[in-house]
C-alpha cells in the first residue's frame, strides 16, 4: 500500500491509530495518534514512541506471530491518569506488512465504574455505621439494661436518632435516583420562582429562628421560569436550610432574585437566585467536590446536622434538569454564596 494509501486508511479510522512496519518503524501516525504521542513520530522506532512495557511486548509478539492481541496503554496528562485500551492486529497488504495498533480512551468508563463502586462502598458504610449502633442498643437493652427504666429511655431517644438517619439516607438515595432518571426529560410549565422560594422560607423560619438568622428577601414579582415546582422547592430548601445550619448563630442570610442579570453561560435569557450567608466560608479547595455523592468539609459536623452527604448532589442533577447551572463562590471567614441560574421563562410564539 503507497504512503498515501495508509494515511488515508488511518484517517478514516475513529481511535488514535499507528501502523509499526515489519522493521519496527513507524509507518504512519494519524492526527488523534499524534497528539496522544507526539509530533513527529513516523520513521522512528515503535520503542522511542511507546514506551510501556506491556504495548512494547504486546507489538513484538503480534509482529513475531501476527496473532491479534490486546494491552493497556496509559498516559498521565496535566495531572489526570488516562487509560486507553490497546488493541493490535496485523496487516498484510503488499507491500505493507505490520502491526495497525489502535487506542480506545477508557478514561470516562473506567471513572463511571469507580465511581458505581464508591458509591456502593459509601452506601454501604453510612448505612451500616447506625446499623452497628441499632444492633449494639439492642444487645444491651435485651441484656443488663432489661430492667432499667432511665437506661431504656436514653438508649430508645438514640435509636430513635439512628433510625431518622437512615430513613433520610434512604429518602435521599431513592430522591437522587428519581432526579437522576429525570434528567433528561426537560420541564416545560412556568412557575413563580419567588412564590417558590416564599414557600420555602415560610417552612423553615422556625429553624432560623432556633438558629438566630435573620433572613432577608425582597423578591420582584412575576419572576417565571420553566421548571418543577416541587424539585425547585427541594433546591432552595437544601441550599437555605444549609445557610442555616452551617452558617453559625446570628448568621445573616441574604436572598436575592435577579430577573434581568447579564449571564452568558445559559445562551439564553436567565434568572439568577442567590443564596448568600456571612457565615465561616468554605475553603476553595473543597468547592469543586461539593456536589459529590457522600462528599463532605467536615463529616462529623455534617451528621450532627442530620445532613446526608447527598443534599448538593440532588441539588446538581435538579438544576441540570432544568437546563440550569449551580455557581459556588466563598471566601474564609466571610461567607458562602450559592447561585442558581436558570433559563428565564418565554412564552411559546
Amino acid at each position: 500500500m503507497p504512503e498515501q494509501g495508509i494515511a488515508s486508511v488511518l484517517a478514516a479510522l475513529p481511535l488514535a491509530a499507528v501502523l509499526v512496519a515489519e522493521d519496527a518503524l513507524i509507518l504512519g501516525a494519524n492526527a488523534l495518534a499524534s497528539e496522544l504521542l507526539g509530533r513527529a513520530i513516523e520513521g522512528r522506532h515503535f520503542m522511542t514512541a511507546l514506551r510501556q512495557p506491556e504495548v512494547i511486548d504486546a507489538i513484538e509478539a503480534t509482529l513475531a506471530d501476527h496473532q491479534p492481541r490486546t494491552a493497556t496503554y496509559q498516559q498521565s496528562d496535566a495531572g489526570r491518569d488516562n487509560s486507553f485500551a490497546v488493541s493490535l492486529g496485523f496487516i498484510d497488504i503488499p507491500p505493507t506488512r505490520g502491526v495497525l495498533v489502535c487506542f480506545e480512551d477508557t478514561s470516562e468508563k473506567q471513572q463511571a465504574s469507580q465511581m458505581r463502586r464508591d458509591f456502593v462502598a459509601n452506601v454501604s458504610h453510612e448505612l451500616r455505621t447506625p446499623l452497628t449502633a441499632l444492633m449494639g442498643f439492642i444487645e444491651t437493652l435485651q441484656g443488663p439494661a432489661r430492667r432499667d427504666d432511665v437506661a431504656i429511655d436514653r438508649f430508645l431517644g438514640i435509636m430513635q436518632s439512628e433510625a431518622a438517619r437512615m430513613e433520610r439516607l434512604v429518602r435521599d438515595l431513592l430522591s437522587l435516583s428519581r432526579v437522576e432518571s429525570e434528567e433528561r426529560v426537560r420541564v416545560k410549565e412556568p412557575v413563580d420562582l419567588g412564590r417558590i422560594i416564599g414557600s420555602v422560607l415560610h417552612t423553615l423560619r422556625p429553624l432560623a429562628g432556633e438558629s438566630g438568622c435573620e433572613i432577608v428577601f425582597d423578591p420582584p414579582e412575576g419572576v417565571l421560569v420553566p421548571g418543577n415546582s416541587d424539585q425547585l422547592q427541594q433546591v432552595f430548601t437544601n441550599l437555605i436550610e444549609n445557610a442555616i445550619k452551617y452558617g453559625g448563630k446570628g448568621n445573616a442570610i441574604t436572598i436575592t432574585l435577579d430577573a434581568a442579570a447579564p449571564e452568558t453561560s445559559l445562551r439564553v435569557p436567565a434568572v439568577i437566585a442567590r443564596v448568600a450567608d456571612q457565615g465561616p466560608g468554605i475553603d476553595p479547595l473543597h468547592i469543586p467536590r461539593l456536589t459529590e455523592r457522600f462528599y463532605r468539609v467536615d463529616t462529623h459536623r455534617s451528621r450532627e446536622m442530620g445532613g446526608t452527604g447527598l443534599g448538593l448532589a440532588i441539588v446538581k442533577h435538579i438544576i441540570n434538569r432544568h437546563r440550569g447551572r449551580l455557581r459556588i463562590q466563598s471566601v474564609p471567614g466571610q461567607g458562602s454564596e450559592f447561585a442558581v441560574i436558570l433559563p428565564r421563562w418565554s412564552a411559546p410564539e
